[in-house]
């Protein structure tokens, strides 16, 4: 359990045994590229606990701030707008690259920005940074609806994404693709299905609404979660695997039933779970067995996960207020 915030980020950012070895097989700096959103500032600290003479590079617009989530634990930061390609030119050289831009709230009613940014952004990173390697956020919003009895789409279930935003994912996929073979850029994908680190999360949606004696929709009765710390772990082992073409690797925890969660809040919470509506046939689910056999199973439950969420929420703990939309089926964000 974590009592401030401070602690939480010191278990995010740990590194493994794992971590430090497969760093140590690559020398040389570390640029991550759209490091200001939700995982970003763990996951370079991270990098830089695991090697603390490396140089560790943040850059993002930096927009709202946040750099000093970055400097305080000496990784650099650098404003730089992706979308720019003359400024990009400029960025440092750097043998490891993680790619984390993309968007997808907002995303219906201004898809033009979100193509921009998950379709052209890739190939002007590909031709930056040629002679790195390159492991590159996806999410597994680029999968078709599946039964969870299946288990959920492996890595060679063929792509069939719903709404602009999972196929404009797909077209970022498309695009390492695409121009990795054409460059030699070696890239590993990483398909993250909703991490949490008890600010956010799938996990904190259900908890939260459990709490206020809110309806639970089930017609997305089914889903993925991995404690954040576990997914900046696997993210990190990655760049053993970065290859041409870019291999690709479901990042999450096992299926889960909204029902039983919510079910396991409400009995730690004391209070009784309303729901709303049916589980559906389909959900959007991943398989996470190849993932776990290269990069490492999670440390932490999904059990642990919820009463570490629900014990956060009972002490007032900062939320972020960025709710993850899982109940979506019609992949409009």
């Amino acid at each position: 359990m974590f009592a401030t915030e401070s602690e939480l980020e010191d278990a995010l950012s740990a590194p493994t045994p794992d971590v430090c070895a497969a760093l140590a097989r690559h020398p040389g700096d570390i640029i991550f590229l759209g490091a200001a959103g939700k995982m970003g500032p763990t996951l370079a600290r991270m990098a830089r606990r695991a090697d603390p003479a490396r140089r560790v590079i943040a850059v993002s617009r930096f927009s709202s701030g946040g750099e000093e989530a970055f400097t305080t634990h000496g990784v650099e930061t650098i404003c730089c707008d992706l979308l720019n390609a003359a400024e990009v030119a400029r960025l440092p050289d750097a043998p490891n690259v993680v790619y984390m831009p993309g968007r997808k709230f907002g995303s219906t009613g201004d898809e033009g920005a979100t193509w921009a940014i998950n379709c052209y952004l890739p190939a002007v990173v590909c031709q930056r940074y040629a002679r790195s390697r390159i492991v590159a956020f996806s999410t597994g919003n680029v999968y078709p609806f599946t039964r969870p009895d299946t288990g959920g789409p492996t890595e060679d279930t063929p792509l069939a994404p719903v709404g602009e935003y999972g196929m404009s994912a797909l077209g970022r996929e498309r695009m390492f693709a695409h121009f990795g073979r054409a460059l030699g850029v070696p890239v590993a994908i990483i398909r993250l299905n909703y991490a949490v680190d008890l600010r956010y999360g799938v996990l904190v949606d259900i908890a939260r609404k459990v709490r206020a004696g809110e309806v639970v929709d089930l017609a997305m009765g089914h889903f993925n979660t991995i404690w954040q710390g576990d997914a900046n772990v696997m993210t990190l082992r990655a760049f053993d695997y970065c290859a041409v073409p870019p291999r690709a690797f479901n990042v999450t925890g096992p299926v889960e039933s909204v029902r039983r969660v919510a079910t396991r809040f409400a009995a730690l919470f004391g209070t009784v779970p309303r729901f709303a509506g049916a589980e559906a046939e389909t959900a959007l689910i991943s398989n996470p067995a190849a993932g776990v056999a290269a990069l490492g199973a999670p440390r932490v439950s999904t059990d642990e996960l919820i009463e570490w969420v629900a014990a956060w929420l009972q002490r007032g703990g900062r939320l972020l207020a960025k709710p993850t939309h899982f109940e979506a089926r019609d992949g409009k964000f």
